[in-house]
């Protein structure tokens, strides 16, 4: 599903104009990006947190020139889905098999 297919539907369920919604889908987009740049996680009751994780520092490899370089340890945002999401996906979304040929 896209940002657009989003505004869609909650602009139809709600009766209210795109633009408007659209709007409101970015602005809340641009405040968790800025929560997270600012340090702060963001926790959504029911849904989910979006939280900042540390990546520690690990060597790494450049095949092409066969050497190896340090990774220095950064962070990385992240998304964690509330227990109830977690549960109502499970519940409602077929296994794909894995079957390889």
């Amino acid at each position: 599903m896209t940002k657009a297919e989003i505004v869609s539907k909650i602009a139809d369920k709600l009766g209210l104009d795109k633009n408007d919604v659209q709007a409101t889908v970015e602005n809340f987009m641009e405040e968790v990006k800025a929560s997270l740049e600012s340090g702060n996680n963001v926790y959504l009751r029911g849904f989910g947190s979006f939280i900042i994780k540390t990546r520690a520092e690990k060597t790494g490899r450049n095949i092409s020139k066969n050497t190896t370089l340090k990774i220095p340890a950064h962070n990385i945002p992240a998304f964690k889905p509330a227990k109830v999401f977690v549960e109502g996906v499970k519940a409602k979304v077929k296994v794909k098999s894995s079957k390889k040929k």
